[in-house]
């Protein structure tokens, strides 16, 4: 499909729709993952690569391991060795994987796993004893020598259903994949720039069987590309959450009385790191038979028993075995925090796409809304001097949601088949925007190529989440600059439905990177 066959109509819903349900972040999202975080995703994401001269491919990054400390030593933020971490494809719209990239990660200690040991005392009385770091020295692109401690990883392609599919092991020249070393601080990398060179010497060219075109791999530690006003907002909306300037901004302070302005401070990821499996493809790799769009997701699961060595030593800590266990999932952000009830979080996150149904009454019923209008009504009124019945909106079933959380939009994001289930939607076809020129609001900013259409690392996506939570679609949406009334609900269902709803904490483009891996660099542990 190209670029100009979009229908308007079918732009407006899925840019104001689709943003609705599904944004966010997912950090600590279920009661049973906070106990596992090396398996926590935190973000996914999944769209045409922006990058000069590779058009013709799909990144996907699963980010794992939330609100990572940068001086979080001295053993930093390692995966888990026993855990595997998947990146899944549906190309035909079934809801059922058609590939599946696994990595399986292994750790290590120099000498035969005993560490760097130093000589410590006077001669006659010397004892040979392991220091306590992860590196003894200077770590740059030119040499490593001086780590002790090392990751390597395994990549998997599973072609057909994850547990009956035909693998294949993907390798780097034959040897193992190296994830770098955390980003310790300056003294260890020398600089920024250091590190950077270090770590993009991790960045692997690989064949994927079937594919004429080589791919691109990397896993190490990227600054969190997510921004959002995440204690407030989980202390029952500690703020007032309305443009508080007459546009974002503008600091005239001429918005809604009280309301929040846009700062960078409002971001409580800001100095937070995370680790971030990327994987770009080329396109033809992944579309398979289906029409060009394609649904994706991550996930990670352990075997299904782990018992504990009660001696344990560095390689030797515990005794797994049986079933490979989901225990993580992640597509459309935000999902299992604010939609699912805290007595299926769990569930959804052993839960696969097929069986989303079981979910449906979180869509056709969400309770957010009537959370935020427990929370604002009377506020809303006395500050207004108005008499709102309710802030919520009062079209049921909330088939606006619906369309959006499991199903995607006709003529943008909808597969092949229409299987209702909740992942990422990207239109291959649809042609990547450069960095420079993204609107943080994807296709609500005239930019096809960003949420929901997939989503990038800068598409800023919880105020339209919270305006549309709130009932935008049913006022009139500008379409070519002209507002028009989509006919899926009216203004008099969502009495605050074209109220400009924020956080506070922006998001764009800029702050990421424009080459593989778009994530930018990790905070340094130490300047």
């Amino acid at each position: 499909m190209k670029n100009k066959q979009v229908s308007k109509l079918a732009i407006t819903i899925a840019a104001v729709l689709a943003s609705g349900f599904v944004n966010a972040s997912s950090h600590r999202e279920a009661p049973n993952i906070t106990r596992f975080p090396t398996l926590d995703s935190t973000d996914f994401y999944i769209f045409n690569s922006y990058e000069e001269g590779r058009s013709d491919y799909v990144t996907m990054i699963a980010n794992y391991i939330p609100l990572q400390d940068a001086y979080g030593g001295p053993n930093y933020f390692a995966m888990d060795p026993e855990a595997t971490y998947s990146i899944h494809i549906d190309n035909d719209g079934d809801a059922i994987e058609d590939m599946t990239f696994a990595f399986n990660f292994a750790k290590s200690l120099p000498n035969d796993n005993q560490g760097v040991a130093l000589m410590v005392g006077p001669e006659g009385n010397q004892k040979s004893v392991a220091v306590p770091l992860i590196n003894v020295g200077g770590i740059s692109a030119q040499s490593d020598a001086n780590a002790n401690f090392a990751e390597t990883y395994d990549l998997t392609l599973v072609e057909g259903e994850m547990s009956t599919g035909t693998k294949t092991s993907i390798t780097a020249s034959g040897a193992a994949f190296k994830k770098p070393l955390d980003y310790i601080g300056n003294k260890t990398f020398t600089s920024a720039a250091g590190y950077s060179e270090y770590a993009n010497s991790f960045i692997y060219n690989v064949q994927i069987p079937g594919c004429e075109a080589a791919a691109r791999v990397f896993v190490g530690q990227r600054k969190d590309p997510f921004v959002v006003n995440l204690g407030k907002t989980f202390d029952l909306v500690n703020y007032v959450p309305v443009e508080g300037d007459s546009a974002p901004g503008n600091g005239d302070g001429e918005g809604f009385p009280g309301g929040i302005t846009q700062a960078s401070a409002n971001d409580n990821l800001a100095d937070k790191n995370v680790t971030s499996i990327a994987i770009e493809v080329p396109k033809a790799c992944v579309t398979g038979e289906g029409n060009g769009t394609i649904g994706a997701w991550t996930t990670a699961s352990l075997p299904q028993a782990r018992i504990l060595n009660p001696n344990p030593t560095f390689d030797k800590t515990e005794v797994n075995g049986g079933a490979l266990t989901q225990v993580s999932r992640l597509g459309s952000p935000l999902v299992n925090e604010l939609v699912i009830g805290i007595k299926d979080k769990d569930k959804f996150s052993s839960s696969h796409p097929k069986n989303d149904g079981q979910f449906a009454d979180y869509v056709t019923h969400p309770s957010l809304p009537e959370l935020l209008n427990i929370l604002f009504r009377d506020a809303v009124n006395t500050t207004l001097g108005a008499n709102i019945e309710t802030l919520a909106p009062t079209n049921f079933p909330r088939v606006d949601l619906v369309t959006a959380f499991l199903t995607g939009f006709e003529g943008v994001n909808q597969m092949q088949i229409v299987t209702p289930s909740e992942m990422l939607r990207l239109n291959t076809a649809i042609s990547a925007t450069v960095a420079a020129e993204q609107s943080p609001f994807g296709v609500a900013g005239d930019d096809l190529a960003g949420f929901p259409n997939g989503r990038r690392p800068g598409d800023d996506v919880v105020d339209i989440a919270l305006r549309v939570v709130m009932g935008a679609l049913c006022h009139p949406i500008p379409i070519a600059g002209e507002p028009t009334n989509l006919g899926i609900c009216t203004p008099e269902d969502a009495s605050v439905g074209n109220v400009p709803f924020t956080d506070g904490a922006p998001s764009n483009a800029n702050m990421m990177m424009t080459t593989f891996p778009y994530l930018a660099a990790p905070i340094a542990g130490s300047e």
